[in-house]
């Protein structure tokens, strides 16, 4: 029973690591429920939310490094960006956890599946918007394969303000801040769709780092599973990068909009049905 466990974790780990990778998420939103059930299943009570959260930080590490080695080759990483990101989402998602005690955030599902219903409709309108003209602090050009022009930017203290705020969101509603950074880049501040899956998988690498270090003190990662879904994590990495890579950028985009549009309807749903 152990043997099929470990390989149905594998076959997990590679779909997670290959949709993860080409939308820039982590993959915790399949590797949490995964371990939840199947863990249960195989030896009931052994594993709660706590340590399954613990166990899929430690993989969504593994997924976003590998899938960022292979990104920064195709040079499609803002590591300045990255950073930035970093630097605020890392303090906000220590801010999301502390609120996570205090509030019953099960109320809130409702609001955030509203919320992530409104960027789905958002980014289904954005290609009709009329770009404004934006003197940016930071500005940046890109060429994508299909020789598309995109000119993008941003003021620092303005990523490093949303970051926090996507960092508090994330740790509050248990969702992988990629969900939320990617629209945000491509929404806000004109990201191209290639360099934004790329530059927030190197972001929650990092992130994915710290949340793991403290919980490794705490002792909630379950080893055993971790080593199970990484190997699959890490060639699901791989090889969702080398997919995002030939795919269109409005592809990515229909990509991302279906996940969005997948999470709010689940959000929704157990906020009225529990």
């Amino acid at each position: 029973m152990l043997v099929a466990i470990a390989i149905l974790f594998v076959i997990i780990g590679v779909v997670a690591g290959v949709i993860g990778s080409i939308a820039g998420l982590g993959g915790g939103i399949f590797f949490v429920p995964a371990l939840l059930f199947f863990a249960n299943w195989y030896m009931p009570g052994s594993m709660n939310p706590q340590v399954a959260a613990a166990t899929s930080l430690i993989v969504i590490a593994v997924t976003a490094l590998s899938s960022s080695l292979s990104y920064l080759k195709q040079k499609k990483v803002d590591k300045e960006s990255a950073l930035l990101f970093f630097i605020g989402s890392a303090p906000g998602a220590i801010v999301g956890v502390y609120l996570n005690t205090l509030l019953a955030v099960e109320g809130f599902s409702l609001l955030f599946g509203l919320f992530q219903l409104c960027m789905f409709v958002v980014l289904m309108v954005k290609d009709k918007i009329k770009p404004r003209s934006i003197e940016w602090e930071v500005q940046r050009h890109f060429i994508d394969n299909e020789g598309n022009e995109y000119v993008y930017g941003y003021s620092k203290w303005s990523v490093i303000t949303l970051a926090f705020f996507v960092g508090i969101t994330s740790s509050l509603f248990g969702v992988g801040g990629g969900i939320l950074m990617v629209p945000a880049m491509m929404i806000l501040f004109r990201f191209p769709p290639h360099i934004a899956t790329a530059t927030s998988m190197l972001v929650i690498f990092l992130s994915a780092v710290v949340g793991s270090i403290t919980n490794i003190f705490h002792d909630n990662v379950h080893w055993l599973y971790a080593a199970m879904l990484a190997p699959g994590a890490w060639v699901g990495g791989k090889l969702g990068a080398i997919a995002a890579s030939k795919m269109k950028g409005r592809t990515i985009v229909l990509f991302l909009r279906v996940l969005i549009l997948g999470i709010a309807i689940q959000m929704i749903g157990e906020a009225i049905f529990g």
